[in-house]
């Protein structure tokens, strides 16, 4: 039993490593944008609580007879509001001392007098208070789990105007006490469906597993719950890219966990490495990291050095000597990507197979050889999408290693500062005879290549922030093995406009039952 016991403790670190896996993607949300969110969501508060449905109000108090019905609000003035953090999964909206203005359709019957009119009524000091927990639900996507809510309303006053004003004041208590209890209890209610209905419709628009383009998607899943102090909410996404051919794929992330210490922004998004080498391994797995070019392609510079470097070999080729070349680029392995804070650069080894392609006859290969680059990434933002550019020309090409049959020992001196390096895969003299081809195949991968790549990536992949909301003065940092954009947020689309745009379309019997009943006018209804 005493050793079962040891060997749990011993296990114990692991499984709580093992638990906490580290994001691919970060988000920070400081106060400053919690700010902005608050100014927006007060307009939707105000938009839902013009909005509320209160119930008919009808009773009588010995021979006075009464029927309240049509209550509509027509003015709100939510003058002063606030929204905080609360540690560790809450927000909190605190409205005080705000004022509702109604105007109601009354029904009156007092002894044999009859009337019928309209109340304008005004309801002050209302207080509304509630605490929105927030939670990853199933499907990794970030939700309002649960509401809680507390309103009430100080003082309440109603204006009678007609022939039998004074009675109506001496006996409106007995309807503005009613009113003010119907109307309270009607507040909550209206803003928790706004939350666990309305404004989780808007993080549904939240993309958490998507396509990217015919090859590959993103996994933006959260992989726990939002952690909030009383400065920032932070959300911890997996940040994964996956092939769609096998979309099942999963890549244990071994990187540098993103850390965010900045608040000066409103919003700062942080990539780990593993974030870019899922996005180049899975293009890797989808087979599309090969480019191919054949003759016309060929740019005439190079193919006329290749018949000259490959001379003796063509010769013997007669009668296709003219037949046009083929150039074949495959990625060998999945590129991996370096971010350190002087820059970000990615790591590539590949095939380069030169080819003659005889009419009517099989290819029949000139030279295969190995290439190994780095490339410099510029990484930023383009409205909601971040993109990679990728260029070679940043890094410069230093002395270039020449070796045969495989590569040179790590310690070399080439191996450890050259960026660009070229050997062949058959053997030591054919590797000194590429030594001329170095300055052309610079060429070829800068002016031919390097677009080609940058096209394919040139939609970039969406950060995952609500629909209607973008960024503003982004500013990307390096750091140790993950970048950070920092930026401000506004709102193009405001929370109502997205909300109806997915707004479910209500059922007939919904509709019907949602209206309120017309008044009765005839007075033996009271």
């Amino acid at each position: 039993m005493a050793a079962s016991g040891c060997l749990l403790l011993l296990l114990l670190p692991s499984l709580v490593i093992a638990s906490h896996s580290p994001p691919g993607c970060k988000i920070r949300i400081t106060s400053k944008g919690l700010d902005l969110v608050k100014q927006e969501g007060l307009r939707f508060v105000e938009q839902e609580l013009q909005n509320i449905t209160v119930s008919d109000l009808h009773g009588s108090e010995g021979h006075f007879q009464y029927n309240i019905s049509q209550v509509k609000v027509t003015d709100l003035q939510l003058a002063f509001s606030d929204l905080n953090f609360q540690p560790q999964q809450h927000l909190v909206f605190n409205i005080s001392n705000a004022s509702i203005s109604l105007r109601f359709r009354r029904q009156l019957l007092y002894w044999f007098f009859y009337d019928i009119g309209s109340i304008n009524a005004s309801a002050d000091g209302v207080h509304i208070y509630t605490v929105l927990q927030l939670a990853k639900d199933e499907a990794g996507r970030l939700k309002i789990s649960n509401m809680t809510c507390n309103a009430s309303i100080a003082r309440m006053h109603a204006g009678f105007s007609g022939t039998l004003r004074k009675v109506y004041e001496f006996l409106s208590t007995f309807i503005v006490t009613g009113m003010r209890f119907l109307l309270s209890q009607q507040i909550c209610p209206s803003l928790e469906h706004a939350s666990l209905v309305l404004l989780n419709s808007l993080l549904d628009t939240v993309p958490v597993r998507n396509y990217v383009d015919e090859h590959i998607g993103i996994d933006y899943s959260l992989l726990r719950d939002p952690s909030i102090t009383t400065d920032t909410l932070e959300l911890d996404f997996k940040g994964m890219f996956f092939p769609r051919v096998r979309e099942d794929q999963e890549l244990e992330n071994h990187a540098v966990e993103p850390v965010i210490k900045e608040t000066e922004r409103m919003v700062y998004v942080a990539f780990s490495e593993y974030f870019f080498d899922t996005a180049m391994h899975s293009y890797f797995q989808a087979g599309v990291l090969t480019i191919e070019l054949q003759g016309e392609k060929v740019p005439k510079d190079l193919e006329v050095l290749l018949r000259a470097t490959f001379f003796g070999t063509i010769f013997m080729l007669s009668p296709s000597v003219d037949a046009p070349l083929r150039l074949v680029l495959q990625v060998s392995a999945p590129p991996r990507c370096t971010i350190k804070p002087s820059g970000t650069s990615v790591s590539v080894s590949a095939f380069l197979n030169i080819s003659l392609v005889p009419p009517d006859r099989p290819p029949v290969q000139l030279s295969s050889m190995a290439m190994e680059t780095k490339l410099s990434a510029k990484v930023f933002l383009q409205g909601k999408a971040l993109r990679v550019q990728l260029d070679l020309r940043r890094y410069g090409w230093g002395p270039m290693g020449v070796w045969g049959g495989s590569p040179p020992h790590p310690t070399h001196n080439c191996f450890l500062l050259c960026r660009f390096r070229i050997y062949s895969k058959q053997s030591a003299l054919e590797s000194l005879a590429l030594f001329s081809l170095q300055a052309p195949l610079k060429t070829l991968l800068q002016l031919t290549i390097m677009p080609i790549i940058n096209e394919r990536t040139k939609k970039g992949v969406q950060i995952p922030l609500p629909e209607g909301m973008d960024f503003t003065r982004e500013v990307v940092t390096n750091h140790a093995g993950f970048l950070t954009v920092g930026a401000d947020l506004h709102f193009s689309k405001g929370l109502r406009e997205v909300i109806e745009k997915y707004r479910p379309v209500p059922t007939a019997a919904a509709y019907s039952s949602s209206q309120p009943a017309e008044p009765s006018l005839d007075p033996s209804s009271l």
